[in-house]
């Protein structure tokens, strides 16, 4: 489980495709701490450390989630947004995320607004129900509040820190990003359905 708060912003430094699609991945964590067996959020998805080196981390990329998330697009040099997974005790600053990526959303606009960027997003419209005004979202991990729906597409908020602490900074219209739906809509949807 995590809060979509980014703690660091990684740097792809391997793609290993003969290892069944394995990621090295580069960061300012202080890897002693980290263990074999680690949950690492990874551009929202939750990931597994299976090797951790002096300054590094490698873990495998299921077929499930290249399928799923933007990670089949990743080559040296991509910037990855980074979160350790919760543990009790720790703020819960932003909302509860799984790790585990619905979808991808496409950017479809963007327009500065004083400090801040306001960032038009589109998704399939298998997602657009779970989405509402005010509702949380995750994109590539990062914990956002949703300002305004219109049917397939919704827009966010990027203040100037998140631009400057994620990998929001380098995103352009046209690009893709790893979505999962607040965790309540998607239960209470489930629940509905059943219910019915």
């Amino acid at each position: 489980m995590f809060t979509g708060l980014i703690t660091d912003v990684g740097t792809v430094r391997e793609v290993n495709l003969a290892m069944d699609h394995q990621v090295k991945i580069f960061t300012s964590y202080d890897t002693s701490e980290l263990e074999i067996g680690s949950s690492i959020a990874c551009d929202g998805c939750c990931l597994t450390a299976i090797e951790v080196g002096s300054e590094w981390f490698s873990a495998d990329v299921s077929s499930e989630t290249l399928s799923r998330t933007t990670l089949g697009n990743w080559c040296p040099g991509t910037q990855v947004n980074l979160e350790c997974s919760l543990k009790l005790g720790d703020e819960m600053g932003g909302h509860l995320v799984t790790g585990h990526v619905d979808g991808m959303a496409k950017l479809v606009s963007v327009q500065p607004e004083k400090g801040s960027l306001i960032c038009q997003f589109s998704v399939d419209e298998m997602f657009s129900k779970f989405i509402a005004p005010k509702g949380s979202i995750a994109l590539n991990g990062v914990s956002l509040t949703v300002n305004e729906v219109a049917g397939k597409n919704f827009s966010v908020n990027i203040i100037s820190h998140t631009k400057t602490h994620t990998n929001f900074g380098s995103l352009l219209e046209g690009h893709r990003v790893n979505l999962e739906v607040d965790l309540i809509a998607r239960y209470v949807e489930r629940l509905a359905k059943v219910s019915l």
